[in-house]
């Protein structure tokens, strides 16, 4: 979800006057990293996918480009990030992505290379066997179109039986409940909804190594930014066994959007989100880590 200038402008400096806090659950700080280029078209950042290892990283923005980089690490910490390659996302016809459908958000990155990326403005997800080549976009259900349009797919998730799950960020059911779609086999269905108090709106998703699905929320007000993360063991039509992982105080990091699930060689679950710093100069590309402890 884009921020308007005005609403940017506050929260920038709303963030900037706070100090770090947390309110950790199972989750445990470990670090930040603020990434900067010169590069004009730097930033946005809004969906994340590491490396089994935590060593290489693709991110996308919400103006369509797609990143893969080379994560620096000390001692566990990120230390550095080195670009490697970039691309601009495109269309069914080949063609870059340009105006309100580059809008992207969710990312996955399927075992086999293959890479999904959910979209606002035009809410579709999109297929991409080759980043350089034309997409592939999977079927478009009416509920789809009847989005919000600021709204969409911002959390995208695959199981480990290939299957995409796809979460708005502002459609709740006539319950209060988060829809979630899932792509499998060429169909899209709405098997369950998760759980929501409404003030967390879903911006990213991820399956860890537990099998569990982790869910990043956030929420804002005039002084800053506020995220949660709590997660679910899946079954076919059901999500149990929820666990509030962490959630922070206000201004505690930026606007956290992306998140990815990966276990450290302490064998612990490892939570990297990244934030989108909406293309303003007073907000930052952070990435943030923590580590769940049992």
């Amino acid at each position: 979800m884009r921020l308007g200038p005005a609403l940017q402008l506050i929260f920038a400096l709303t963030l900037a006057a706070l100090p770090a806090r947390s309110e950790g659950m199972r989750a445990e700080y470990l670090g930040s990293f603020e990434w900067e280029l010169s590069q004009r078209w730097f930033g946005g950042l809004s969906g994340i996918e590491l490396s089994a290892d935590g060593q290489r990283m693709t991110v996308i923005s919400d103006r369509g480009r797609i990143l893969f980089a080379n994560v620096l690490r000390q001692d566990g910490l990120i230390q550095g990030i080195d670009l490697v390659r970039k691309a601009r996302l495109r269309g069914h016809n080949g063609a870059p992505l340009i105006g309100r459908i580059r809008d992207s958000e969710g990312l996955v990155v399927a075992p086999n290379g293959t890479i999904y990326v959910s979209f606002e403005g035009v809410h579709r997800v999109s297929r991409y066997r080759q980043v350089d080549q034309a997409s592939e976009s999977l079927h478009r259900p009416r509920a789809f179109r009847q989005l919000p349009v600021n709204g969409g797919f911002e959390a995208l998730a695959m199981d480990d039986r290939g299957r995409l799950l796809a979460m708005p960020e502002q459609a709740f059911d006539d319950n209060g409940d988060i829809p979630v779609y899932r792509w499998d086999d060429d169909v899209w269905t709405q098997p369950f909804c998760l759980p929501s108090d409404g003030a967390f709106l879903p911006v990213g998703a991820d399956f860890g190594p537990d099998g569990r699905l982790y869910l990043l929320e956030r929420t804002f007000n005039i002084f800053g930014f506020r995220s949660r993360v709590r997660s679910w063991q899946i079954a076919d039509d059901s999500a149990v066994d929820e666990r509030l992982e962490l959630q922070t105080t206000t201004g505690t990091h930026d606007n956290l959007e992306g998140i990815s699930i990966w276990t450290d060689t302490q064998d612990r679950v490892r939570l990297t989100m990244v934030a989108d710093d909406n293309f303003l100069f007073l907000q930052r590309t952070e990435f943030v880590e923590y580590a769940l402890i049992n």
